[in-house]
């Protein structure tokens, strides 16, 4: 008789054991290297690599839904255990901004890679999937927050906002889909659908920025190792003027013409003074940072918030350039965007470190 020995679910699991750790802040990554491709593409001098960039955002993208699939799969308890987390669950918006950032750029940059004809089905994917997963993730959380999770007073975080900025992110692919749809209610639809995301997005924001800065007034600094989140900020300032620019760049091919020439003049309004604000935050974050790099700021995946968050307001800047034509918006473009290539260069290294060196997979402190 043959005896046939089953293996363990210790051994199945242990080629996965670095997976163990790994969270949906990873997705982060994804977003500040696609960013990096979209901003680059609106700026008036030609960037060289964008392709390649744009080419890794996509390899990475697919690597890590390959990697997050097998989290789930061989360790669900710990993937159960950062969904009820307060501090880690809000991270899963940053799962569908990395599809959507990674869509907005197969558009504007991998069209010249994979041609056109393939370039916006591919884009089409990338948009459904992370629309889908960003809604979700937009309720869900927040309920969580509410229902399940332990939320301590004076907790509030800049990464509270993540869960809520990922509808703004589909408003701004979807304003870049609209013209490979069919004229009239197409068209039409998806435009306004995606000025409803921009205002589900905005507004979920306007609830949550004061509970923020309230948090730093009354309690102080973040620690060490969270003060890069204040850039996340950011984030929701750059994509609203960014979906708002690229959303009147396409209504006048959707919309009536009354209402087209409205929805510019709202691109330049609404657009010129959160930019004002989102310069004046990133002087205070800056501010923070550096007082914290004084004090031995180390290492972590929250320095990816130097990236997209940034990367949204050169791509917020380029479309007020382009509606109103002034050179100062231009040159506010490329200065950030010096500061993003330089924030990506730096976070980009330090990741390939860590995971050469296996600290970043290790389990938290």
């Amino acid at each position: 008789m043959v005896t046939v020995t089953h293996p363990r679910p210790q051994a199945l699991a242990a080629p996965f054991a670095p997976l163990r750790h790994l969270g949906p802040n990873w997705y982060a990554a994804v977003m500040g290297t696609a960013i990096v491709a979209n901003a680059g593409a609106g700026l008036p001098f030609r960037v060289p690599g964008l392709s390649a960039v744009w080419v890794l955002s996509l390899t990475m993208l697919t690597v890590l839904v390959a990697a997050r699939a097998a989290h789930w799969r061989h360790h669900r308890d710990q993937a159960r255990a950062h969904l009820m987390d307060p501090g880690v669950a809000p991270f899963y918006g940053c799962m569908s901004m990395a599809f959507l950032a990674v869509g907005i750029g197969t558009l504007t940059v991998g069209k010249d890679v994979i041609g056109e004809g393939a370039a916006v089905p591919l884009a089409w994917v990338l948009y459904g999937v992370g629309t889908a997963t960003g809604l979700v993730v937009a309720v869900g959380i927040p309920y969580l927050m509410v229902v399940r999770h332990q939320v301590a007073p004076g907790t509030a975080s800049p990464v509270w906002l993540l869960p809520v900025v990922a509808p703004m992110v589909s408003a701004t692919l979807g304003a870049l889909l609209v013209p490979h749809l069919p004229a009239g209610q197409p068209r039409e639809a998806m435009l306004l659908a995606s000025y409803a995301m921009f205002g589900m997005s905005l507004l979920a924001v306007l609830v949550l920025l004061p509970l923020v800065f309230a948090r730093l007034v009354h309690l102080g600094p973040l620690p060490l190792v969270l003060t890069p989140a204040l850039f996340l900020v950011l984030g929701p300032l750059g994509q609203s003027t960014t979906a708002v620019n690229k959303l009147a760049d396409v209504a006048p091919g959707a919309i009536d013409t009354t209402y087209a020439g409205g929805l510019s003049a709202f691109a330049v309004v609404y657009g010129v003074p959160v930019m004002g604000f989102a310069l004046m935050w990133l002087a205070l974050a800056t501010a923070m940072v550096v007082r914290a790099a004084r004090s031995g700021m180390p290492f972590a995946m929250t320095w990816w918030a130097f990236t997209f968050p940034v990367g949204t307001c050169v791509t917020g800047a380029e479309g007020l350039a382009h509606h109103t034509g002034l050179d100062a918006f231009t040159w506010l473009a490329c200065g950030l965007y010096a500061l993003l290539a330089a924030a990506w260069l730096v976070a980009g290294a330090h990741t390939v470190r860590g995971l050469v060196s296996g600290r970043l997979l290790a389990a938290p402190r």
